[in-house]
């Protein structure tokens, strides 16, 4: 479907703009979740992805870090409790970070006190999921 010029550039602008209130949003009760656990954000994150135990490098993949910088910040986790260096199982010489009891009990913590970005795709059903990643991946142009 073709816009007239000036309709497109409204359309556009409210995506955006859509995109940058879920961003906000996202980033506003994330952080206020983060600092009542007395956790930087990015500490969060790597707490809420050691869940199950992860190898080092997939953590620091999702966090978007390079692995060298991921040690200082798992190594203040470690330092209060809330996770743990372990073997890998299939290779020993891959660190896995796993979430202790205390850990798990702040991680659960943390997502009762972040409902929106803990699930911020909860309003869609599978169905419009499917839709809305195929429409992304257009726009990032990502396969």
């Amino acid at each position: 479907m073709t816009y007239p010029a000036g309709e497109a550039d409204e359309l556009d602008a409210r995506v955006v703009g859509l995109f940058a209130a879920i961003n906000r949003r996202y980033a506003r009760e994330s952080e206020a979740a983060a600092n009542a656990q007395d956790l930087t954000p990015l500490q969060a994150k790597a707490l809420l992805y050691s869940a199950e135990p992860v190898p080092m490098r997939a953590l620091a993949q999702r966090l978007h870090a390079e692995p060298s910088n991921l040690t200082p910040l798992v190594d203040r986790l470690e330092e209060r409790g809330l996770v743990e260096r372990r073997p890998g199982i299939e290779d020993r010489r891959v660190k896995q970070v796993a979430a202790t009891d205390a850990g798990r009990q702040k991680i659960a913590e943390l997502r009762a006190a972040m409902p929106f970005a803990s699930d911020p795709l909860g309003a869609l059903d599978r169905e419009q999921r499917e839709t809305l990643a195929r429409l992304l991946a257009l726009i990032a142009e990502v396969p």
